[in-house]
């Protein structure tokens, strides 16, 4: 990103929460927001965001209703940069568990479950990130860095190629994967302070296409 660019995000709009506060944190790094359900906007566009927090099959079923799954697809097929957050990082995997078993977007393998029984849901406030590699969406992350979480699923199966870090509650979880082009994280970046506004500048670098 030049001093003189402006980086575009197109967070896309399917009718879940918490878009208010991740489209201030964008635009507060300087960003241009466009936040749409339109078709052809989100499949050309260079940087995806998928946000969200709601329940993972009413979420999936409005992506696939309004056809913004399709575009989601074409971005991501095309090249672009594809960042999921908290419910949009589950979405990524290839099913869920949430209220019976739900398929997901598949762009990354693994499935989401239910924390165990004996450990404390939901997963909620400061926990630190357990680095897995350095580059990309955790490039310039300390081990050991503070982030906010709030989550009752987590996934499990993950290819640990795809792991970019892990959290431990009650055992480790991926809490950031990054497969090729589709980032995401279980945390809110947008309530993560310093150290989400770190990742969140990582996404919008200039080698998106």
């Amino acid at each position: 990103m030049t001093a003189t660019s402006v980086p575009a995000v197109t967070l896309v709009d399917y009718g879940v929460g918490n878009t208010a506060s991740v489209i201030r944190a964008f635009r507060r790094l300087g960003a241009e927001v466009d936040f749409t359900a339109d078709l052809d906007r989100v499949a050309s566009a260079r940087r995806v965001v998928l946000p969200g927090v709601a329940a993972f099959q009413p979420a999936m079923n409005r992506l696939l209703e309004t056809g913004l799954e399709s575009a989601v697809r074409a971005a991501v097929k095309r090249g672009a940069r594809l960042l999921g957050l908290c419910l949009g990082f589950q979405l990524l995997f290839e099913e869920s568990e949430e209220h019976g078993v739900n398929r997901g977007l598949g762009l990354v393998p693994g499935r989401v479950r239910a924390f165990p029984a004996v450990v404390r849901t939901p997963h909620v406030g400061w926990n630190q990130l357990l680095a897995r590699r350095t580059d990309g969406f955790m490039k310039g992350i300390a081990d050991g860095s503070w982030v906010y979480f709030v989550h009752s699923f987590r996934p499990e199966g993950v290819d640990p190629a795809d792991v970019a870090a892990a959290c431990d509650h009650g055992g480790e979880f991926a809490a950031i994967v990054q497969r090729g082009n589709v980032w995401g994280c279980q945390f809110h970046p947008e309530k993560s302070s310093e150290n989400g506004r770190f990742l969140l500048s990582n996404f919008l670098e200039e080698d998106a296409p």
